[in-house]
């Protein structure tokens, strides 16, 4: 059981590892989005803000979703506690968002990252819950 706590850890906090995001990181910018797509984009920019700060519990009461979160409860220490881990292991990169697609409750983020000098790109899916984006995986 601790095997498949740490694999869930692992994966779903891989958006923060692999993103990079710490307070060197520039502002995810969504002003070429329009509509649901700058909605999602939103998000992406608050979990860049909420990781920058530090607020492991922002990003487990905000931009995660629900499905994420629940897996990061059964982690040692619950959502929180998973994401302060691996914010603590973020180094400093840059994020762009290429494009966003929506499609009904559904959206997908085309991301650019610089990781230790390498561009890399990456796709994180979104889903509408009560009204409001969230991160829902990251690949």
């Amino acid at each position: 059981m601790r095997l498949l706590h740490k694999r869930a850890t692992a994966l779903l906090c891989a958006p923060l590892l692999a993103l990079g995001l710490s307070a060197c990181a520039q502002t995810v910018s969504t002003s070429g989005l329009a509509g649901e797509a700058k909605a999602a984009g939103e998000t992406v920019k608050d979990l860049q803000s909420n990781a920058t700060a530090g607020e492991a519990k922002k990003i487990c009461q905000d931009d995660l979703a629900d499905a994420v979160v629940k897996r990061l409860a059964g982690a040692s220490g619950g959502c929180q506690e998973a994401i302060k881990k691996q914010l603590a292991e973020i180094d400093s990169v840059e994020l762009t968002v290429e494009s966003i697609q929506v499609n009904g409750a559904t959206a997908t983020a085309h991301v650019k990252s610089v990781y230790s000098g390498k561009k890399r790109l990456s796709t994180m899916s979104l889903v509408k819950e009560g009204g409001k984006w969230r991160i829902s995986s990251f690949s």
